[in-house]
């Protein structure tokens, strides 16, 4: 995080602290001329509890605002991820007033707080949540958008490159020119596109753990593809295709469904 994004989002959240109070002390004023008989200590307690917890938990959607400007994810992951942060958010807000007013009754009053049936109040509680919840994420969210955050100069990849070795002769070849592996017995051969075809002791398995980030295939027992490669798939009857790879051909088992999938992909 930048000195900027953290200036802006300390601005964001003494803005919150600043509307927290107000509406505690609006709040404590109410309950005096609806219900002058409880007192001033009661509804201090109470909404004193209520903003201190939330002021706490502020952290909650400046990190999910955080989370949103840096990666923008899609909307699919955006709604279920806030729906998992309010509901912590609700939960922690909940629970902390509840321990604060029950400590604060203990030692001020000398007595007990009751919050009442969890099945009625949580969901009263969880509506006013999910508001103050969703006002501060778009206070975090603008302040971020203020702190001008840019995403980092990206420098252009560099071809990934994979080295054999064939014999005590070491070859380095770009990635994007190895067309596909065969196992050829206790090793396995690599099949470039300049006609070469290094072999190298290895087993296939170890191959497509070298390979697989890169984007190979496991077609069949004993063939790997390169999925950059492929240009074509020619149906073979049950189940079983042919991998077009330019002037090679290489096969695709029906056991092998995955492979299919990530083809036609």
């Amino acid at each position: 995080m930048s000195g900027e994004e953290r200036l802006w989002l300390g601005r964001a959240w003494l803005l919150g602290a600043c509307l927290i109070s107000f509406i505690c002390v609006v709040n404590v004023l109410t309950i005096q001329h609806d219900a002058p008989h409880l007192g001033v200590i009661r509804p201090v307690i109470w909404e004193g509890s209520s903003a201190l917890v939330t002021l706490f938990i502020f952290s909650i959607p400046a990190a999910m605002a955080f989370w949103v400007v840096r990666t923008r994810p899609r909307w699919w992951l955006v709604l279920p991820a806030h729906l998992a942060a309010v509901f912590v958010y609700s939960v922690l807000h909940v629970a902390g007033f509840i321990a604060l007013r029950e400590l604060s009754y203990v030692v001020i009053l000398d007595s007990h707080y009751k919050f009442g049936p969890l099945a009625t109040e949580f969901p009263y509680e969880f509506r006013k949540d999910m508001m103050a919840y969703g006002l501060a994420s778009i206070i975090y969210w603008l302040a971020l958008q203020r702190g001008g955050y840019s995403p980092p100069t990206v420098e252009p990849a560099q071809p990934a490159v994979f080295d054999i070795r064939d014999g005590a002769r070491l070859i380095r070849v770009p990635v994007a020119e190895i067309i596909a592996v065969r196992s050829a017995g206790n090793y396995v051969e690599f099949i470039l596109g300049d006609g070469r075809r290094p072999l190298t002791r290895s087993s296939l398995g170890a191959a497509l753990e070298s390979l697989a980030r890169h984007g190979f295939v496991r077609t069949h027992k004993s063939w790997l593809v390169n999925k950059a490669r492929v240009t074509g798939l020619t149906p073979e009857g049950s189940g079983d295709y042919t991998v077009e790879l330019g002037n090679l051909e290489a096969p695709l088992s029906r056991r092998f469904p995955e492979a299919l999938a990530i083809l036609r992909g």
